[in-house]
This record gives C-alpha cells, structure tokens and sequence, in this order.
C-alpha cells in the first residue's frame, strides 16, 4: 500500500505535524531539539528570510553545517521559500565547495564560523550574494546573518505557495573520476520514497524514535533522517558523525525504537557488542540498511546477536534513495535487496536494451515518479542516463521468478581477468568470513597479461592473514581465476558517506606503491 496521503508540500506537512503534535521533539542533536511546534516556526521564519535577502523561484541557498537540527531547518527552509537546497558535505575541500557553489548557483550559503573564511575566500565571481553563520550571534555584521537569530525572527513577507513537483534539492554524487553530477529531485519523488517504502515497509510512525548517524547531506539519509522524520510526525536524534561508542551509548539510553545506517555501521556495532558483551539494541525493533551492498553474512549474524529484524534494500540518489526493500515478518533470500517498491518498474536489460531472463545477469533500470529530473548543468550526462522515461543505473543484477533481485556488481566496477568477468562484492563476501579479518574490499588492478587481476584490501583484527591463507580460504568456494592475486593491509576501508567502497583510492594506491618498489 502506497501513503499517499503522505506526499504533500512541506509547508502542508510543518503545518499538520505542528497542530497535531506540537510539543513532541521533531529533531534533536548534542546541543538542542525543536519540537513542531517550534520546528514549523524557525522554517517559516528562515524561509522568509531567504526570500526576503533576494532568493528567486529556484534558486539556491548551500547547507554547509555539521548534522544538526540546524541542518535540517536551514534545507527544509529553503524548499519551503520556493527555492533549491544544495547539501554540502561538512568536510568538503574549498574546491569541492567552490564547484558546488559555481555549478548550482548558490546564492545563500548556510554555514558555521569555521567556514566563514573558505567561503569569503571563493572567488568574487562565484562567491554567494548572502552568507548566514549558525552559532550565536545578533542579526548582522560585516554581510554576515546569524542563522539562530533568523530563525527566531518573522520576516515580513509572503511565502510562495510549494510546487511539490519542481527541483527542491541538488544532490551531488560521489561520483569517482571527473566532477561530481547534481542530480535533481523534486519534494515529490522524495516524499514518494517515504509513501511506498519507508511509511508502509519499514513501518515508521508517529510512536518512533529514530537514532540516526548518517551524514545528512547524502539522498539516503536526506530522505529517511529529514524528510520521512517530517511526513511521519516521528522523533529523531541526530548524531553529529557516526562513532562506534558513542552509537553504543545512544542506543543503551535513548529508548530509540528504530535505526537506519549503511552496513560498515551495523558490521562495527556488532563487533564491538560482542567484544564487550553488551546488547545496545534491547528497545530496537527494526533496523534498515542502504547505501552500500549488505553481506548476506553480516545481515544473519546481526540478526542473530540482537534477535532484530534488519531489513536491507537498494538504492540510488538517482531515484530518490530506495529502488527495492526486503518487506519485515516476511521469507527473505539471502543476499537479495529485496522486491521492487510498489508502483515502480525495474527491468533487467543486456547491452543492447533487451530483456535478459530470470536468473540472467544484466543491467538494472528503472522507471517511476521517484526518478531524478536529470542532471543540472548537464544536458549529455542526462540525455545518457535516461532512455523513454527509464533511469540506467550502472548496476549488474539477478532477479528470480518470485521477483527477488540481487545486486551482482557495477558495470564499472567489474574485474575483466582474462576476458573472464568477476564481481569484486563476491570475493568481499568471502575474505570477510576469514577469522582474523575486520573488514574487506576488492579491487581490479592492471596486470601485463590477463588485463587486470583482483586484489584483496584488508582491515586486519591483529596479525594480517598471509596471502596463502587468504587464497586457500577463497578457493574453497570460489573458482581459481576470482582468487585475489595480492592481499594488503591497510588501516582502514575508504568509503563515501553512504558506505560505498571508494575503490578507485585503492587502486591508486596499490598503482603508486608498487611503482615506487619498482615491481
């Protein structure tokens, strides 16, 4: 069933979830909560101040914060002025920040002190017209506006009516050679998202308390953790970055009732619960992972620690997060992400767009109201990634007869050995049952003859498992020319907020080492 009656313009849902729960905590972090009450009063009253400084129909005020209430108020202000909010990753260089701000045309940029310089030092061309300062502070000096107090002051002036089906947000991918791409999203396919996955699926409600330690700036927490939270009427405590204890600590006091994270986060929890002998997840009641590929391994070990249901699914910024979910209470097969939402449409194609069948790899695409508008500023990279209404997505999968699909690898990201095609996520699934190994990522690498070979990056518990070992765990199950043909310890895995392997780093790395060893 589809909640339709969900998807409404934010202004609706501040307005709703104000007069219905109005001294209930909408969103809190380490240093303060607003109820929505006060949460409907701050956005409106920023809105009016974004509009009021100049921002027209569009356009586009930059989040540049850490995880906060402030956060959240500051995007949903600037939907709610008609205008484009642009998430910035608080740890962004000044070029990344620099390229956001010239590409999207960022004209308000919401930041901390710490900020200030780096965005006073962009060039004059492309530095944004107003600049508003979180933290305390009176209403403006020297250009600059203090955020708390705007939120805390009306502004005299009419607020647009929401056009739930214009670009609201401009979410920028992590995209691993050349610049990142802005994908835009309307409030609609966002708020769909939540109507026929996180509302009827995972079950979240009004009675909820959500523990969240995403990085809010990705789509996968924007829509669960901001979005979703608003439409829902739930409660929400924000951590200001994911770590291991403090997650502990949370969960053990919060009485949180359900979590969303990527699968490094849960893989982590589980390790240092069952080092510690400790079960923070005792008020949990559902999990939901995303973001990255979860291990069939890790979802039953986790499962079986904590006796709570950890529902996984895929999805893209593209589409507005959520593509598949594995439905709760419900038989699951293992490694699968799940059934298609309701009322979206998934296909399984070859190279030449042709259907493949059930159990055939082939390339997943997809067509639905939660689809990305295109990408801004660039007509070739959309007209590319859209095909009839339908978004190719770069990832490899398998679906069975009774509509299960399971994520086998990215176009890209395939290891070609000797004309012989190999996903780097199964040799992962494997090198991480080995006792002794933390964590895991595969990686292609050139090699004179056979093109390219897989390598195995390793996190080791203690000691580093010799490269033998390694390859004599893996050929049990896995055929001869997929054994990684190196192993590597490194310290830690590099991923993207949303727990993705960055494993162009890797491959980098590996290169520039071995070069300079002269092998």
């Amino acid at each position: 069933m589809i909640r339709a009656d969900l998807i409404a313009p934010i202004a609706e849902l501040l307005e709703m979830q104000a007069a219905t729960y109005p001294d209930k905590v909408a969103f809190e972090d380490g240093h303060r909560s607003v109820n929505y009450a006060a949460l409907a009063r701050e956005v409106t009253n920023l809105a009016g101040h974004y509009k009021a400084s100049g921002l027209k129909p569009g356009g586009a005020v930059g989040v540049w914060l850490p995880n906060s209430v402030d956060w959240v108020v500051s995007v949903l202000a600037a939907i709610r002025a008609g205008g484009t909010a642009v998430p910035i990753a608080f740890d962004a260089k000044q070029s990344e920040v620099a390229y956001r701000v010239e590409d999207a045309g960022i004209a308000v940029m919401v930041t901390a002190p710490s900020k200030a310089d780096i965005v006073s030092g962009l060039e004059g061309g492309i530095r944004p017209q107003r600049v508003i300062l979180n933290g305390p502070g009176g209403a403006e000096a020297d250009g600059v506006t203090n955020l708390t107090y705007l939120c805390a002051t009306p502004a005299e002036i009419e607020l647009p009516a929401d056009d739930i089906d214009a670009v609201s947000m401009i979410v920028y991918t992590s995209g691993t050679t050349g610049q990142p791409k802005g994908v835009m999203l309307s409030t609609r396919s966002m708020l769909w998202v939540n109507a026929a996955c996180w509302a009827p699926i995972f079950e979240m409600g009004p009675e909820d308390r959500i523990l969240s330690p995403l990085p809010l700036f990705h789509s996968y927490a924007l829509n669960i953790c901001v979005l979703s939270i608003l439409a829902n009427g739930a409660s929400e405590y924000i951590m200001d970055r994911f770590s291991t204890a403090e997650a502990m600590e949370l969960l053990e006091k919060g009485r949180f009732t359900k979590m969303p994270a990527v699968p490094t986060m849960f893989h982590y929890l589980m390790l240092a619960a069952k080092e510690q002998g400790r079960n923070p997840f005792h008020s949990v009641t559902r999990c939901v992972s995303a973001g990255a590929i979860l291990a069939a391994s890790l979802n039953e070990a986790f499962e079986t620690e904590f006796g709570v249901e950890l529902l996984d699914g895929y999805g893209i910024t593209e589409t507005s997060t959520m593509v598949t979910m594995n439905w709760p209470g419900s038989v699951r097969l293992p490694g699968s992400c799940g059934l298609p939402l309701p009322g979206l449409a998934v296909r399984l194609v070859d190279f030449e767009g042709r259907d493949v069948a059930f159990g055939e790899e082939g390339e997943l695409i997809v067509r639905g109201p939660n689809v990305m508008k295109g990408y801004h500023n660039k007509p070739e990279a959309t007209e590319s990634a859209l095909k009839g209404g339908w978004y190719r997505t770069g990832d490899l999968a398998r679906m069975d007869a009774s509509g299960f699909l399971t994520i086998t690898g990215r176009l890209k990201e395939l290891i070609i050995r000797g004309g012989q095609n190999i996903a780097p996520v199964e040799i992962e699934e494997t090198v991480q049952k080995l006792p002794g190994v933390r964590d895991c990522a595969v990686v292609g690498v050139p090699h004179e003859t056979l093109g390219e070979v897989p390598v195995a990056f390793i996190v080791p518990d203690a000691d580093m498992p010799v490269l033998d070992d390694v390859r004599e765990f893996c050929g049990r199950t896995l055929s001869s020319y997929k054994l990684p043909a190196d192993a590597v310890a490194v310290a830690e895995i590099p991923r993207t907020g949303s727990g993705k392997i960055m494993r162009f780093r890797l491959r980098d790395f590996y290169v520039e080492s071995r070069e300079k060893a002269g092998a």
